[in-house]
């Protein structure tokens, strides 16, 4: 009876996350419905009087319009990758696994059966790492996302190239509003134009075009510097332990190669949301492999990073890494 008291508590609660999950995009939507509203009635059918601006600036509006959309939608929609069902425990592995009580034993018996998969990171203590919700060895760069419960979508192999795009026409989109609302901002503040409904949508999108601006700039130019050196938001956080031990650089192809690895070999699909990353998201390309096969690398000087190895960061906010849910 209390158990399955608790099996309905529980479901009930993982309901109510994932009504609550689509809160924040109901937000956007509803903020960028409203702009589109705003600039397009508004400024462009109302405010703005010469007939070759108003069709400059819806042209323009609409073509960056349809990328925003496109790229958002894609980032929320694509579901992240899971991993391959070689990484899971057969079905007498796992019962030998769970009724093994010593932990050196367990710690031997994943070693063993990692030695069959391509896996090449461990966890600090050296360990093979392991899910012990989804009872699966881990890929390399693959994390449990502790909180894909809680928001609408994961950030992940999947649909980070979307993520990234979004990011950038997000920032091109609130540009684009902001200088062109910009003069007539002006217009209504030096009362040259007549106080109407107009004037607070035109003064309100700029504010809000500015103020999107500013912190999408910033999280769009913390993730270019992420993609310029390959590294997952853990990653920058926490050292990646390689079975040779932590290598701050294990997976830094170096520049060119490391945007590849996002957005693929072809550059006519670098800016069109469609899928283009290489690689099936289990196991990814290391320096270490690129330098026993181009001398060259072997001679790079390694990039500076002030990174603290012993920080902790909580898993579930990756970058590129595939994430698995229970």
């Amino acid at each position: 009876m209390r158990r399955g008291w608790k099996m309905a508590l529980s479901g009930g609660l993982r309901c109510c996350r994932r009504v609550l999950s689509w809160v924040p995009v109901l937000v956007i939507v509803l903020v960028v419905l409203w702009s589109y509203y705003a600039y397009v009635f508004e400024l462009c059918l109302v405010t703005v009087l010469s007939p070759a601006e108003k069709v400059i600036y819806l042209i323009l509006y609409h073509a960056i319009f349809v990328f925003f959309a496109w790229t958002y939608w894609k980032s929320i929609f694509t579901l992240p990758q899971q991993p391959n069902q070689k990484f899971h425990l057969s079905y007498t592995d796992k019962e030998r696994y769970e009724n093994e009580e010593r932990p050196e034993v367990q710690k031997q018996m994943l070693f063993d059966m990692a030695k069959k998969l391509p896996v090449y990171t461990r966890t600090g203590s050296g360990a093979v790492r392991f899910c012990d919700r989804c009872h699966l060895i881990k890929p390399d760069r693959c994390h449990h996302c502790s909180v894909c419960a809680m928001v609408n979508n994961c950030i992940g192999f999947s649909n980070y190239k979307f993520f990234l795009q979004f990011l950038a026409y997000s920032v091109l989109y609130c540009l684009y509003i902001a200088t062109t609302v910009f003069s007539y901002f002006i217009k209504y503040w030096r009362g040259e134009l007549p106080s109407v409904r107009s004037k607070f949508h035109v003064l309100f999108l700029l504010f809000v075009a500015c103020m999107f601006f500013v912190s999408l700039v910033i999280l769009f130019g913390y993730h270019c510097w992420l993609v310029s050196r390959n590294k997952t938001t853990l990653e920058a956080f926490c050292t990646p332990v390689f079975t040779s031990g932590p290598e701050k650089n294990g997976f830094n192809l170096g520049f060119i190669k490391n945007i590849q690895q996002v957005f693929g070999d072809n550059k006519k699909f670098w800016l069109i949301p469609i899928g283009s990353s290489p690689g099936d998201g289990h196991s990814f390309p290391m320096r270490s492999m690129n330098e026993s096969q181009n001398p060259l690398l072997a001679n790079e000087e390694p990039w500076e990073d002030n990174e603290d190895d012993s920080q902790d960061y909580p898993e579930g906010s990756s970058s590129l890494a595939v994430e698995t849910e229970t």
